[in-house]
């Protein structure tokens, strides 16, 4: 006779199983065999588990939300903040939730919202903390500039095959973080251009545009 450990067990193995091959091979090319089969049991036990394929994918979703959002989740021992840096240390251990999460943030989803939600709270928080330390130039608009960092932190996770083809190497991995560091922290810091001829150029035309439509609006 099965146990309500069993279940619980067999339910947390067809669920990671999902979530790898989800990730892998995209939900639509992904069949409930295919999962029993990497899963180690039958069709008919994700069904009893799960019911079908999209509830099952909504429990990966919420599952993979919670790894990265969720300070009390058992997975990665982390601060929030600090989730996603510390799984692209350890991708042999995390990275189907890593390319899992890609999935869902280029899928679209309700779960995925929020974990996009997340990441760019996570972002306001530090260039808080940041501001308030003194380490930061003033900003023509901070929220904006908020979501432009959070766009650039995820970059690489959901473009993770094109910037490996492109570098030659997966920018995830060990080596590629490492090269990452510099450039990023030298675009960050010093910017890319010697003049600030684009930047002005751009104001004044802002500032032209802006006091056009004031004058159409009276």
């Amino acid at each position: 006779m099965r146990s309500a450990s069993d279940d619980l067990t067999a339910r947390a193995r067809i669920r990671d199983a999902a979530i790898a091959a989800f990730a892998r091979d995209g939900f639509d090319a992904t069949s409930l065999r295919g999962i029993a089969k990497e899963a180690g049991v039958s069709a008919a036990l994700i069904v009893h588990h799960f019911g079908d394929k999209n509830a099952l994918r909504t429990e990966c979703d919420d599952y993979v939300v919670s790894v990265f959002i969720d300070e009390d989740h058992e997975l990665i021992v982390a601060p929030t903040r600090d989730r996603i840096r510390t799984a692209l240390h350890d991708l042999d251990r995390y990275g189907p939730y890593v390319d899992y999460l890609a999935r869902m943030l280029s899928d679209g989803s309700g779960a995925a919202d929020r974990l996009f939600d997340s990441f760019l709270a996570s972002t306001r928080d530090v260039l808080a903390d940041q501001r308030a330390a003194g380490m930061l130039e003033p900003m023509s608009d901070p929220e904006m500039t908020t979501m432009l960092l959070t766009l650039i932190g995820l970059a690489p996770v959901v473009m993770r095959a094109q910037v490996a083809r492109a570098l030659g190497t997966d920018q995830l991995s060990p080596a590629g973080l490492l090269r990452t560091t510099l450039p990023t922290l030298e675009l960050l810091t010093h910017g890319i251009y010697s003049t600030t001829a684009l930047l002005d150029g751009a104001r004044d035309a802002l500032a032209a545009e802006n006091s056009t439509s004031d004058g159409d609006a009276s």
